[in-house]
């Protein structure tokens, strides 16, 4: 670990792609510093094209940073860049194995390539881990979406790293199979593995992730324990069902925003701090509408999100 405790230790990182042409030098990250803490399940979200992946591929090793410094598990990927390399293991979005090669072979050769001794190598365990044992001499090629997504994570896991970066790991794949993926990630955290996610998938990450970081235009825009992070939420909705239909929905300066959901339902946004439940049903009913039903909605991950990406403002 680096000295401050943290797995990942990310200070003042800048990476500038030369413009084609006549144009300007694109900046994909302007200067992001962040600490990831050892033994949790990180989060590292933003838009499309935010700079994740590329913040990512640096530690990786495949993208030459422009400035600043990187150091896991206390290796700075400059200076001791092979024991970095071996300190965190990456699941890439693409599926990157020989589709001719079986499972035990796709890892007997990742585990060559690290220099784990053949005695040393836990390719039976990590195919066992990863429920894949009964696919052991199978094709690659052969197998599942899920299975393959399953293959990759045992790849990335073949030295032992501290550090495992899994990057959109559940992109296109369907429900149960997310399920399976984020049971094993839990497992492998559990036995005292750091993990760090991107996610489009904002409930997940609102459920898996004990901190999150949002990066939006190359820089870190929000950085928090994720209770924190969606407590920043003022707002709440409240969607009431009404006994006719509505024509319009109320209006009121206490009201962040009222619209008409369904034939006899309206969603009303408030600020919590200054109405609370009971006055926002009050206005309503002062209006002429009779409450028949009533549901509320605490702001999440998501509400944050579009919030801090929207805005740009720092958090």
């Amino acid at each position: 670990m680096s000295e401050n405790g943290a797995a990942i230790s990310i200070r003042n990182v800048v990476k500038e792609y030369a413009g084609q042409g006549n144009a300007p030098p694109k900046l994909a990250l302007k200067g992001v510093s962040l600490d990831v803490p050892e033994g949790g399940i990180f989060g590292l979200l933003g838009p499309n094209g935010a700079g994740k992946s590329t913040l990512i591929n640096i530690m990786a090793g495949l993208v030459m940073k422009t400035s600043g410094t990187i150091e896991i598990w206390g290796h700075d990927i400059d200076r001791d860049h092979r024991n970095a390399k071996l300190s965190i293991g990456i699941v890439p979005q693409e599926i990157v194995f020989d589709p001719f090669f079986t499972p035990f072979e796709v890892l007997e050769n990742q585990g060559g390539m690290y220099g784990v001794v053949k005695a040393l190598r836990r390719s039976e365990e990590l195919l066992r881990a990863v429920h894949l044992a009964d696919k052991r001499d199978a094709y690659s090629r052969t197998l599942s979406g899920g299975m393959k997504r399953r293959l990759l994570i045992a790849k990335a896991m073949v030295h032992s790293p501290p550090v495992l970066v899994l990057d959109e790991p559940t992109a296109g794949v369907d429900v149960e199979l997310r399920r399976q993926l984020w049971e094993l990630v839990s497992e492998l955290n559990s036995e005292g593995v750091t993990v760090v996610l991107t996610t489009h998938y904002l409930e997940e990450a609102e459920e898996l992730c004990d901190r999150i970081a949002i990066i939006n235009h190359g820089e870190l825009i929000a950085n928090k324990p994720t209770r924190e992070l969606v407590g920043m939420m003022g707002e709440k909705v409240v969607e009431v069902t009404v006994e006719r239909d509505v024509t319009a929905a109320p209006v009121s300066e206490a009201f962040l925003k009222s619209e008409k959901t369904g034939e006899r339902t309206i969603a009303i946004t408030y600020d919590k701090s200054r109405v609370t439940a009971g006055q926002v049903l009050a206005l309503v009913q002062a209006q002429g509408f009779v409450i028949q039903d009533v549901t509320t909605r605490e702001a999440d991950l998501e509400d944050v999100f579009v919030q801090l990406t929207t805005a740009g403002r720092a958090a």
